[in-house]
This record gives structure tokens, C-alpha cells and sequence, in this order.
């Protein structure tokens, strides 16, 4: 591997997940856009095919994906388990906190930038809430910065 290569933490199910979509993408999405621009060409003058154009432009974009996510997927390194210091936050980990004074509880994993998902809970380990928690333990109050200002947290449980 090369030294100036990012590295991508990731659990395995997110590395198996990257793997998924790397595989649909090659052998059913890449074969319907080819399939796309062969119907296309059948309309006539490309120079004013929308229809063409546009399969072009998804071409472009599912071969950038699929050599993002090879890129990813060469360069993943699996986060392993922490079972030596259970209420420590740490990559992989599941944190749950409260918003001081009076804040209803959160609850986040802390992945890897390449299977961040806020809407399932999964955030990012260079997001501002993850970088403040990380190496923290059960019953700290930690001072999150975030886009919207300060905000204190009192972590509850980590899993």
C-alpha cells in the first residue's frame, strides 16, 4: 500500500455493505446504463439526445462510485472490538449521552467516515460530537463543539 493512501476505518458489516454495492454496481447497474446507451443511440443524432447524454452522465457516475468504493475497500482497515475498556468511547462503539441541563437522550455509533450515516445513527469519527467523546468514559460531562455552538453532554451508557 502506498504511504499517502487514506486509510478507512470501518466495522466489517460496513466493509461487507461497501462490498454489496461495489458487487450490484458491476454486475447489474453498470450492465442497465450500457444497456441504456445502446437504446439511446438507437434515437438518432447524439448532438441532441438527452436521453443519451443523460445514460452518459450516469455511466460517469456509477464507474466514479465503483472506483471509490474499490479505493475504500482496499484501504479499509476493520475496527476491532474494544473489550478491555468497555465504558470507553471508541471507534465502533455505541454511545448514548444527555444534552445538559435538561436534554433528552442520544444514542450514536461512532464509525469510520466511509459508512457514516446520521439517519441510522452512525456518525462519522471526524464529526465534531464523535472527536469531543472519543477516549471519554461513562458518567463524563464533555463539551461538544458543534456548528450551532457549545453544547454539554453527560455520556450515560456505551456499548
Amino acid at each position: 500500500m502506498m504511504a499517502n493512501e487514506k486509510q478507512f476505518p470501518m466495522t466489517k458489516e460496513g466493509k461487507e455493505k461497501l462490498e454489496q454495492e461495489l458487487e450490484y454496481l458491476k454486475t447489474v447497474k453498470r450492465k442497465e446504463v450500457v444497456e441504456r446507451i445502446k437504446i439511446a443511440r438507437g434515437f438518432g443524432d447524439l448532438s441532441e439526445n438527452s436521453e443519451y447524454d443523460a445514460a452518459k452522465d450516469e455511466q460517469a457516475f456509477v464507474e466514479a462510485r465503483i472506483q471509490t468504493l474499490e479505493n475504500m475497500i482496499r484501504n479499509a482497515v476493520i475496527i476491532e472490538e474494544d473489550t478491555e475498556n468497555p465504558d470507553v468511547v471508541s471507534l465502533g462503539k455505541s454511545v448514548t449521552f444527555i444534552e445538559l441541563p435538561d436534554g433528552e437522550e442520544e444514542t450514536y455509533t461512532i464509525v469510520g467516515s466511509a459508512e457514516a450515516d446520521p439517519f441510522e445513527g452512525k456518525i462519522s469519527n471526524d464529526s465534531p460530537i464523535a472527536k469531543s467523546l472519543l477516549g471519554r468514559r461513562v458518567g463524563e460531562e464533555v463539551t461538544v463543539q458543534t456548528p450551532g455552538g457549545e453544547m454539554l453532554v453527560k455520556i450515560v451508557a456505551v456499548k
